[in-house]
């Protein structure tokens, strides 16, 4: 009687330390992505900047020079205020502040212009560099990618291979 109670356990006091032994032997593939990267350096991704570039450059463009004048016309009001009649250095300040004002108003316009359009092209972006991370998550069998990390050894880090993948057409719509 005390063999059979024996076996039995002997049977699970062996497994429960073999088990660590045999998952251990079967290593986990991970990869890394750094997605800052992809978004700077996948040929998209400049695509999409040089597009933004196009649809706003002139717009700030305007908007600095804007600011020049205006900076401009306040040193010239700074250096002819001596010699200006109090009522005339009273309304050419009330005319730098309105168009500073205005200046300001059309600055937070195109900020806000330019992030959105600037989301909406990264997005589609970021779609097509989840599409190929898939596909080389599923190719490749592996078992965990993650995109943002604390650190990373270069050993795991996919990168490369995402923008490479990218940049060949891989995840297109």
């Amino acid at each position: 009687m005390m063999k059979s109670l024996l076996l039995p356990l002997t049977a699970a006091f062996t497994l429960a330390v073999a088990a660590p032994v045999i998952q251990a032997q079967e290593a986990l593939k991970i990869g890394y992505v750094n997605s800052d990267r992809v978004l700077r350096d996948a040929s998209a991704a400049k695509a999409a900047e040089a597009k933004l570039e196009a649809e706003f450059g002139k717009r700030g463009r305007e908007l600095n020079d804007a600011a020049n004048q205006l900076k401009a016309a306040a040193t010239k009001l700074d250096k002819d205020a001596p010699t200006l009649s109090e009522a005339e250095r009273v309304r050419r300040q009330r005319d730098l502040v309105e168009q500073d004002s205005a200046l300001q108003r059309r600055q937070r316009e195109f900020r806000e212009d330019l992030q959105q359009r600037k989301n909406e092209e990264l997005s589609g972006v970021v779609e097509r560099a989840n599409r190929v991370i898939k596909q080389i998550y599923e190719t490749e069998k592996y078992d965990l990618i993650v995109q943002d990390a604390v650190f990373a050894s270069a050993r795991v880090d996919i990168t490369d291979k995402v923008i490479k993948s990218l940049n060949a057409g891989g995840g297109a719509k």
